[in-house]
């Protein structure tokens, strides 16, 4: 694979906020690897948990002062550890999904109260090591958090970085979409390349933050081919980085905000935007809108199940949570109805 949190006062409540959901943004959603019925989503205030596939809802905030959360990252093979990347507290890790959480900065001081941490991302195989995308660079982490280490060799006008992706077969090789475009590392974030060739027009990056990847993904049926969802549009490589074309030329918005990519079904990719959810099935030559059931068109994260690739999530800019149990087919609302005690 974008959330934020306060606390609640401890007293017994339940509470429904707007008849589709949370009038606030959901700005991320992480779904549990192997237990359909458990989600967490961020909206711009707190850090929510259902245990029940959305029917209900905990706020999962205490314990992170006053945090904005923007990503969450639940480690795949031991899913009671949850981290969540936030807007000027770095980064908090709970061991117990999310009942506690622990502010971890060691080796994060770059990390100030302005920056975001964009983008939290697992080395496969992996629960010590991952990756964090951050409006700062890119930071990693061997010790599950405990300490961090700045990777930007090679990135000297970088400003920031949005998003990260890891080849799940080459677990060396990353992606890194930033506010200059797209770099790519081989030896597993030490040393990093542009690789911008027909990623956009030169003349159209005379200011670094121009392009502005929002999101980017490498195809799990072909690691060669990786996508990039930008504020321009979005671009395809087939051949590792070395060339990338525009595509979704269809699309009726290029300003996009999320990708995701079907892990069980080659070639079909979502995108999100101010327009809505897009589906393409053949790798992205060709788009049709996603939008039955959808109040509010203006999509701000996009999630699709690891065990059932026909449930998908989209959080959006003013109306909540959505789900969809048939690919995207049609869309209904899951109300934020919140008990806490």
């Amino acid at each position: 694979m974008n959330g934020k949190w306060l606390y609640l006062p401890t007293v017994l409540f339940s509470l429904v906020l707007g008849a589709c959901g949370s009038s606030e943004p959901v700005v991320e959603i992480a779904l549990h690897p192997t237990k359909p019925n458990i989600l967490y989503i961020a909206t711009n205030a707190y850090l929510y948990k259902s245990r029940d596939e959305g029917a209900t809802w905990q706020n999962m905030s205490q314990g992170m002062t006053h945090s904005r959360v923007i990503s969450l990252a639940i480690d795949p093979l031991f899913p009671a550890n949850v981290y969540a990347g936030t807007k000027g507290d770095a980064v908090f890790r709970s061991y117990n999904g999310g009942q506690n959480w622990e502010s971890k900065r060691a080796g994060l001081e770059d990390v100030t109260i302005s920056s975001v941490v964009h983008q939290l991302v697992f080395v496969p195989g992996s629960s010590q090591r991952f990756f964090a995308a951050t409006s700062m660079g890119v930071f990693e982490s061997e010790t599950a958090g405990e300490t961090w280490i700045k990777r930007m060799d090679g990135m000297k006008e970088v400003l920031m970085v949005i998003s990260l992706a890891i080849d799940s077969q080459q677990p060396q090789t990353l992606y890194a979409g930033t506010s200059g475009g797209v770099y790519k590392s081989l030896d597993g974030g030490r040393w990093w390349v542009k690789v911008n060739n027909g990623l956009v027009d030169p003349e159209v990056l005379k200011s670094s933050r121009a392009l502005g990847v929002t999101k980017i993904q490498i195809d799990p049926h072909h690691s060669e081919s990786v996508f990039a969802a930008t504020l321009t549009g979005l671009y395809k490589t087939t051949n590792g980085g070395e060339a990338w074309e525009k595509i979704g030329e269809d699309l009726p918005d290029h300003m996009l905000s999320d990708l995701i990519i079907d892990p069980s079904i080659p070639g079909t990719i979502y995108v999100g935007s101010r327009k809505g959810v897009h589906l393409s099935t053949n790798g992205g030559l060709t788009w049709r809108a996603m939008n039955e059931g959808l109040e509010n068109l203006n999509i701000r994260a996009l999630a699709i199940s690891p065990l059932d690739s026909t449930l998908l999530y989209v959080g959006t800019n003013g109306s909540g949570l959505y789900r969809s149990r048939h690919g995207g087919g049609s869309w209904e609302p899951v109300p934020l109805i919140v008990q806490e005690g």
